[in-house]
């Protein structure tokens, strides 16, 4: 049902080696014959065109003229058409376009079109079924993925998170989709964190494009969710997550990383944190855990010994829960950098202060307490030329 010179144009245009001048050959074509029955075909050699020279609105425009003519367009050419255009789509969303919601929205309605049509393709008669299940898995998880990558830039989170998971299905190992589906969950209300951190964590382990970035976002959810401030923990985490998540897909299920809420819970309700520290196991990981990075003011301490810095002093000191104990100490088990206090240099071995610092370091065995930035109480400073060994009236407290 075309004429001769359709045919001849049609096929001038086909045969059209250069793209530039084939898409001015089809220009030309519409042009001549607007009403043409091969105009679905045209439609079709414009989108793999435009395809070609990586102009995807264009390649989108044209791949949803032709599928627009519905059941007119047989099968294997619509999935093509699909194919294409959710490819482009992939290739050229930008989520700060005015009008991106309105792309997402028609990006996703394509893609599940395309899973519907892939399901009723027919097996070849010369395909075996392993070969066709094969040929299935890869047209099916980029249409899963930018399901799920639609649904969500339209913060669709529980719908994006299912088509991740059937995306991963078909395409297990990678790690764009796994950083898509962490995303998602820790975007949920309320927030998956564990799934999120976990999805994360596959995502660096498969070497996702911008692992750096992606590593860095892991560190500054995980730190938002524990609200530390201790940086040396917070990488000792993120390390052991990535070492199990490199060595399986599934999540452990023992595997936890506690919240804010938690380690506020430890810090109210933990008894003599020195105690708890020094009996080391889960519970003093989890009371170091919710303690480091803190400051504590007047802490009660013996001197051992005295090292003097630049700026002030080094201390070693001793703590214990009972007076008897600090007296009979020698050895120390905390050390302690005073800064911005030079008369501090001023204490000798077995006075006896308070000092206000920032609890920065633990040591199990042999057991030892770091603290930076602390300032000695200046009434346990002995006065200049005066006799040392003051000691503060006040009990210690921890």
């Amino acid at each position: 049902s075309y004429s001769l010179a359709e045919y001849n144009a049609y096929t001038a245009a086909t045969n059209e080696k250069n793209p530039e001048q084939r898409l001015r050959l089809l220009d030309d074509f519409v042009s001549k014959f607007p009403n043409s029955t091969l105009l679905p075909l045209v439609d079709r050699i414009y989108y793999t065109t435009y395809n070609d020279l990586k102009n995807y609105p264009k390649t989108i425009q044209y791949a949803d003229r032709l599928l627009s003519l519905g059941h007119k367009v047989e099968p294997a050419i619509k999935l093509e058409a699909l194919y294409i255009r959710t490819l482009a789509f992939n290739y050229s969303f930008d989520d700060k376009d005015p009008n991106a919601q309105e792309e997402a929205k028609r990006a996703r309605e394509a893609a599940l079109a395309g899973l519907e049509v892939l399901g009723q393709m027919q097996k070849p008669k010369e395909m075996t079924e392993e070969h066709f299940a094969k040929n299935k898995k890869q047209p099916e998880a980029l249409f899963n993925y930018t399901a799920g990558f639609a649904a969500l830039a339209l913060k669709d989170y529980s719908s994006a998170i299912e088509s991740f998971k059937a995306a991963l299905v078909d395409d297990p190992n990678n790690g764009l989709i796994y950083f898509r589906m962490g995303t998602a969950y820790l975007h949920e209300e309320p927030p998956q964190s564990m799934d999120g951190f976990w999805a994360l964590a596959r995502a660096i382990a498969l070497k996702v494009p911008g692992e750096a970035q992606v590593r860095a976002y892991l560190r500054e959810q995980i730190r938002r969710y524990q609200l530390t401030t201790c940086d040396s923990l917070l990488d000792e985490q993120i390390n052991k997550l990535l070492d199990l998540a490199a060595s399986s897909p599934v999540r452990p299920a023992d595997l936890t990383i506690p919240g804010a809420t938690e380690l506020q819970k430890v810090r109210e309700t933990a008894g003599t944190i020195l105690d708890d520290l020094k009996a080391g196991g889960e519970q003093g990981k989890l009371v170091w855990l919710a303690t480091c990075g803190l400051e504590f003011p007047d802490v009660g301490v013996k001197v051992i010994a005295l090292t003097e810095t630049n700026d002030s002093a080094i201390l070693k000191v001793f703590r214990a829960p009972t007076v008897k104990e600090m007296e009979a100490a020698t050895q120390p088990n905390m050390e302690v950098r005073v800064v911005g206090q030079p008369e501090a240099k001023r204490l000798q071995k077995g006075d006896w202060i308070r000092f206000t610092g920032t609890l920065v370091g633990y040591q199990p065995e042999p057991f030892l307490l770091t603290w930076d930035k602390a300032k000695v109480n200046p009434d346990d400073i002995p006065a200049e030329k005066s006799r040392p060994g003051k000691r503060s009236s006040k009990k210690p407290r921890f």
